[in-house]
């Protein structure tokens, strides 16, 4: 399975997302040699591949966190207990890859 870490230029939450990422898979038990993390440039990249903001968490080309909002060079926010946040909680995150082996 192929993962993608998708951000944009200059987004502040880029590089804990990369940690969380990686932290999220290993204690999957997944492969994060497979993780790999593309810049968003422009609206039409963000436009074909159905970007919804920075970051966004790809597994095998599909949204861990499918959002309704229309494709768009933004900062993201994720729901949590507290609000909403910049990065989505660890168990959250873990809680998707998971989803990914179940089908769901």
């Amino acid at each position: 399975m192929d993962f993608e870490l998708r951000t944009i230029r200059d987004c502040p939450n880029s590089g804990p997302a990369l940690e969380l990422f990686r932290k999220a898979l290993a204690a999957e038990e997944k492969e994060t040699q497979y993780l790999t993390v593309r810049l968003i440039v422009s609206e039409s990249d963000a436009e074909d591949l159905q970007f919804h903001g920075s970051p966004s968490f790809i597994a095998d080309g599909r949204d861990l966190f499918p959002a309704e909002t229309a494709p768009a060079l933004s900062c993201r926010l994720y729901r949590s207990g507290h609000g909403v946040a910049g990065l989505p909680s660890e168990e959250s995150l873990r809680a998707a890859v998971r989803s990914l082996g179940s089908g769901a």
